[in-house]
């Protein structure tokens, strides 16, 4: 019998689904549909490199967090963007956030070359080296080494002897890559996504688990999830989601951690509590997309009721409708003419009888409201291209 049976019975390689109830299954499903909708949704190449870096910033700015790195969400947006500069002081702190950030793209970079390799013990110690580099570590942490010692993680749990660390990994990689992970062909498309996110939160609460390295153990299960994620075609966006919402919720996050061992093995409800935060994120990042989505059915709506009208007096008023359509606020009618540049250059010059005659057409367009002194876009005409449905506090008839 080795040591770690004795220790940590509840490392037993299992994971009983039988547990799982109804709403776990619900929000898997959830999950992979809204990973799908999101993949699938084309998006201004702005706009898709800014929720990119966007998420990127908030991973890796989450799991760094974790772990005690003070830079905030905006500063590691800025290392992300390759434009961060902080005093020799906080350098460390820049350099924990820029190893995750590296170690992300590195891994985004080898799914697109299609060349991103499985799980191996190899694969962790990389990845823990990677998390680790340039970093100051104690005397007895090697980076990309599994540990010699024994660790004791926030002087309440102590991983699993160091010397069957080796076997646990070896172990740990078998199963992930075994059968017990592998989605059925009879289930559907969407059954590889639900079984790639429980086999990463799974490899995430194994790795937590047995602690196999001196240092950087949770960082490097956080990487393993979003390596999982990603090989597995969830959108890069969304793979980031498990890292925030471990951090906006820390003190369960640790609480889910212990409990998961001191039920002897009981992984399920550490499941269901990842699996909630990762669709509530995914519902965030949709919002997101959606919101992108309105504005550009806006512009087309808008640019279709100017067809074939390209006057000087066309052109300005169209632009005062796209430009009031950047958002919902009103705008006093005496600050339209500075709101954007060109509508500046479009008025400069003219009287405000123009301003007024060219809002007032815009009203009888149906593109713009006024009420009294201010306007803003009706960008909610654009509601009636929606497929009909009830609304959700609406009664049903009887």
């Amino acid at each position: 019998m080795r040591t770690f049976e004795r220790t940590h019975g509840w490392i037993s390689y299992r994971c009983d689904l039988g547990k799982a109830g109804v709403l776990l299954w619900l929000a898997l499903g959830e999950a992979a549909s809204k990973c799908e909708h999101i993949s699938r949704v084309p998006l201004r190449p702005a706009t898709a490199q800014a929720l990119h870096q966007l998420y990127l910033a908030k991973g890796a700015a989450a799991t760094t967090a974790i772990e005690g790195n003070t830079l905030s969400e905006e500063e590691v947006l800025k290392a992300v963007e390759g434009r961060l500069v902080v005093p020799p002081s906080k350098q460390y702190l820049k350099q924990e956030v820029e190893n995750i950030i590296a170690a992300c793209n590195s891994i985004s970079n080898q799914v697109a070359a299609g060349t991103l390799p499985a799980l191996s013990a190899d694969l962790f110690r990389a990845y823990n080296r990677q998390v680790l580099n340039q970093l100051p570590v104690k005397d007895d942490v090697k980076p990309g080494e599994l540990r010699t010692h024994s660790v004791i993680v926030g002087n309440v749990y102590r991983g699993a002897p160091a010397e069957d660390c080796p076997y646990l990994i070896d172990r740990l990689c078998e199963w992930l890559n075994g059968p017990d992970f592998q989605a059925p062909e009879s289930l559907g498309p969407g059954a590889p996504t639900v079984y790639a996110i429980l086999r990463s939160v799974v490899a995430h609460l194994y790795l937590a688990w047995i602690h196999p390295f001196g240092d950087g153990n949770g960082r490097t299960a956080r990487l393993l999830e979003f390596h999982i994620l990603l090989s597995a075609g969830v959108p890069s966006p969304a793979a980031h989601l498990f890292s925030n919402h471990y951090n906006q919720t820390r003190a369960e996050y640790y609480q889910q951690l212990d409990h998961a061992s001191k039920s002897g093995g009981d992984i399920v409800p550490f499941i269901g509590y990842a699996v909630r935060g990762l669709v509530d994120g995914l519902r965030e990042q949709l919002e997101k997309i959606w919101e992108q989505q309105w504005d550009v059915v806006w512009r087309n709506f808008v640019h279709e009721q100017f067809q074939s009208r390209n006057s000087p007096t066309d052109t300005r008023q169209r632009h005062v409708a796209l430009d009031l359509g950047d958002g919902d606020a009103w705008v006093e009618v005496g600050k339209v003419a500075e709101l954007t540049p060109r509508l500046a250059k479009a008025y400069a010059g003219k009287t405000a009888k123009t301003l007024q005659r060219d809002l007032n057409a815009l009203v009888e367009m149906g593109l713009i409201v006024r009420d009294g002194r201010k306007v803003r876009a009706r960008r909610e005409v654009i509601l009636a291209f929606l497929p009909l449905r009830k609304k959700p506090d609406a009664p049903a008839n009887s």
